[in-house]
């Protein structure tokens, strides 16, 4: 971030970049916890995620505001107007992904006393775990200005794509095997696609940072990978 004549100006650009990254920090501990909470059925932890993400959208919200008010008064022109909408576009996103944390943390309240094998939710936890890293290296990628980290992250959204399908395959075959575990399986099936599109999340991020830094916007379009259209669209919420 460049500085400027009036540095009155540099510290409300830095008073953002200084909210999306609190927001950043705050949707990545949101989903880590929501995933906890499955692992653990910790219905505890489940409802805080579900209480905390109202702090997200409070965040979100001021970002907004503080980006309209630099924008009408700043009149920003080249890099400095491209931050400033970069940063929207990622208080939009990491909004989104609370979202999908709190979807994932009610899950865990539906699913309590039901039984639930273990590898399943090995399985996207592991899921979660790719998607939380995609999301702190392109966040760290936006704070750095580093372009080719975030066009890494959005190269490998097809790692998340492969994973959620091999995983919806295999709850399916779990709920065709016994019909007693249809409603566990379910609920795992709508967290492991909320987690999918918290990787989509990053890979909008991805795309937000390259825009940023080159000025130009992504042409070509990112081909997915997700086999479980077979069914709908499940995981709509």
């Amino acid at each position: 971030m460049a500085d400027h004549i009036v540095s009155s100006y540099d510290q409300e650009l830095k008073l953002l970049m200084t909210k999306i990254a609190e927001m950043g920090g705050l949707a990545e501990g949101l989903v880590a916890d929501s995933v906890t909470a499955l692992t653990r059925m910790d219905i505890g932890l489940a409802q805080k995620v579900v209480l905390t993400d109202a702090r997200l959208d409070r965040l979100q919200h001021e970002v907004e505001e503080r980006a309209i008010l630099l924008i009408a008064r700043r009149q920003p022109m080249a890099l400095d107007l491209r931050e400033i909408m970069g940063a929207l576009r990622i208080s939009n996103d990491l909004e989104r992904v609370g979202d999908l944390a709190k979807n994932i943390a009610k899950r865990v309240t539906a699913m309590h006393g039901n039984m639930v094998a273990k590898q399943l939710v090995i399985g996207v936890e592991h899921l979660s775990e790719i998607a939380l890293e995609q999301l702190k290296a392109v966040l760290d990628a936006f704070t750095t200005r580093d372009d080719a980290v975030a066009m890494e992250v959005r190269k490998r959204d097809d790692e998340i794509d492969a994973l959620y399908t091999s995983l919806f395959r295999e709850l399916l075959t779990y709920m065709m095997e016994d019909p007693r575990n249809i409603s566990s399986c379910t609920h795992l099936l709508f967290c492991a696609k909320n987690i999918e599109r918290i990787g989509d999340h990053a890979t909008n991020i991805a795309e937000t940072v390259h825009f940023v830094v080159t000025g130009e916007q992504m042409i070509e379009e990112r081909l997915k990978s997700d086999g479980s259209s077979m069914i709908g669209s499940i995981g709509a919420e």
